[in-house]
C-alpha cells in the first residue's frame, strides 16, 4: 500500500532524504493525493521522471480543450492568463515563446551580467544587518537579490521592488485553500501593474527584456497582448522564487556545518561545483507542474490510463541511489553530479545559468563580508513553509558574530 505522505509536513522538509526513501520503496510510480491538485501519480526514480519530462507524446501539459492542466473551473481569467505561459505550453507554441527570450539566458549574455550581481550581493550583505540584529536572511538578503536581478533583467523601474517582495511573499505563503484566494488577489495587483509596464514602455519605450518584447511586438505576430503579460509575470515570478530558497537553503546547510564554509573559503573556485550539489540536495522545485497522460500506457511497469495527471517529483529524482552514491549525503565535492533540479526536455530551465551564478555571488558576498555569520537560533528551531511542492525556509535567523549567537542561544 502507498503511503499517503504529507507533503506540506515540517518532518518531510526537514528530512526529504527519509520520507522519500520510504515513497520509493511503494515503486517508481505511486498514487498519491497532492495538497490542491488532488489524486495523481508521482514518480519517485531519476529515470521515471526523466521519460516523463522528456515525452510530451504521452504526456501533456493541457487538458483535451487545451486548459492548462491544474486550473479549476472556478479560477478567474486573470489567473488563466498569467497560467498560460510557456511553462505549461506544449509545442509549437513552447517554442515559439521561448525563442522570444532564450538570447537574453543564453550563457554568455548571463556570464556578463555576473558582475554587476556581486555588486548587488556585496551591497545587500553589507546592509544584512542595518536594521538589527539577529537579522532574517530570507527577508534581508535571498529574496532581494533575485528579485533585484530579475528586475534589472527586465527593466522594471529599482523604486516598485518593494511591490515585488509583497507579491513574492505572498506566493511564498500558498499552503492551503485560504491562502491561495489571498494569492489570488495579490495575482490581479500583479497583472494589472504588468500590464501597466508594458503599456508604457509601448507609449514610451522600455528598458530591457520588457523594451525587447514590446519591440517584438511591433514588428510581428509572433506574442499575442496577454502572452506578453504572462511572460513578463513568469520571469519575474519564477526568476527570483526558486533562486531565493536555493540560496537560504544553501546558506543554512553551511551555517550547520563550518567545515563546509571552511572548504569553500580555501578556494572561492569551488562554489560552482559546490551550487550543483546544493541545487541537488536543497532541491528547491521538489515538483513539477501537473500533466495529463494522453493516452493508455506502461511507465516503469505501471499501467496509467488517458486522463490520469501525473507530477514528477523533481527531489525524489535526485535523491535516487540508482543515480547517484550516498543521495542523503551533502557532498560539495560530489562528480559527477546529475542532478535533475532544472528539469530536463523542452522544458529545461531557462534560466538554469542565472540561478546558478546568482547563488555563488551570494554565497561568496556573504561569507566574505561576514566571516563568523552563525545561526541565532538552533537548527531544530528552524521551520519551512507548507507550501506544497516548494521548499522554501520560513526564516533564517542569523547573527553576525557565530560566538555572540551561541551565547544568544544559551541564555534562551
Amino acid at each position: 500500500m502507498t503511503p499517503r505522505l504529507d507533503f506540506t509536513s515540517e518532518a518531510f522538509f526537514r528530512d526529504p532524504p527519509k520520507a522519500i526513501a520510504t515513497l520509493r520503496m511503494s515503486g517508481p510510480v505511486v498514487a498519491t493525493r497532492f495538497p490542491l491538485v488532488g489524486e495523481v501519480w508521482i514518480t519517485t526514480t531519476h529515470e521515471a521522471t526523466a521519460q516523463v519530462l522528456k515525452d510530451s507524446t504521452n504526456f501533456t501539459l493541457r487538458k483535451e480543450d487545451g486548459d492548462v492542466a491544474g486550473l479549476r473551473w472556478w479560477m478567474p481569467n486573470y489567473v488563466r492568463t498569467i497560467a498560460n505561459n510557456m511553462l505549461t505550453m506544449d509545442e509549437p507554441d513552447h517554442t515559439r515563446l521561448r525563442s522570444i527570450v532564450d538570447e537574453a539566458f543564453r550563457r554568455r549574455a548571463i556570464v556578463a551580467m555576473e558582475p554587476r550581481i556581486r555588486v548587488i550581493a556585496d551591497g545587500l550583505a553589507d546592509e544584512l544587518f542595518a536594521n538589527g540584529r539577529p537579522a532574517d536572511l530570507v527577508q534581508r538578503y535571498a529574496r532581494i537579490l533575485p528579485l533585484s536581478v530579475i528586475s534589472e533583467l527586465l527593466g522594471l523601474p529599482p523604486a516598485d521592488r518593494p511591490k515585488f517582495i509583497a507579491w513574492a511573499n505572498a506566493m511564498s505563503s500558498l499552503t492551503g485553500v485560504v491562502s491561495f484566494f489571498r494569492l489570488l488577489f495579490a495575482f490581479r495587483k500583479m497583472r494589472a501593474y504588468l500590464e501597466q509596464q508594458l503599456q508604457i514602455a509601448r507609449m514610451e519605450g522600455g528598458e530591457g527584456l520588457i523594451g525587447e518584447l514590446v519591440q517584438v511586438e511591433r514588428e510581428c505576430s509572433q506574442i499575442t497582448p496577454d502572452e506578453m503579460v504572462s511572460m513578463v509575470f513568469l520571469l519575474l515570478a519564477a526568476g527570483s522564487e526558486t533562486t531565493t530558497h536555493l540560496i537560504s537553503g544553501s546558506v543554512y546547510e553551511v551555517l550547520k556545518n563550518p567545515a563546509l564554509r571552511d572548504w569553500l573559503e580555501e578556494d572561492w573556485s569551488r562554489l560552482p561545483l559546490a551550487v550543483e550539489e546544493f541545487l541537488r540536495f536543497v532541491s528547491p522545485v521538489q515538483f513539477s507542474k501537473p500533466r495529463y497522460v494522453r493516452r493508455d500506457i506502461e511507465l516503469e511497469g505501471v499501467r496509467l490510463r488517458k486522463g490520469d495527471r501525473v507530477m514528477v517529483m523533481l527531489a525524489a529524482a535526485n535523491m535516487d541511489p540508482a543515480e547517484h552514491d550516498h543521495p542523503e549525503r551533502l557532498d560539495l565535492q560530489r562528480k559527477p553530479n546529475r542532478h535533475i533540479s532544472f528539469g530536463t526536455g523542452i522544458h529545461f530551465c531557462l534560466g538554469h545559468q542565472l540561478a546558478r551564478i546568482e547563488a555563488a555571488c551570494a554565497l561568496e558576498a556573504l561569507l566574505t563580508r561576514w566571516p563568523r555569520l552563525g545561526l541565532a537560533v538552533e537548527p531544530a528551531q528552524i521551520r519551512w513553509r507548507r507550501r506544497p511542492g516548494i521548499r522554501a525556509l520560513d526564516r533564517l535567523p542569523v547573527f553576525d558574530d557565530a560566538a555572540s549567537a551561541a551565547s544568544m542561544k544559551e541564555a534562551d
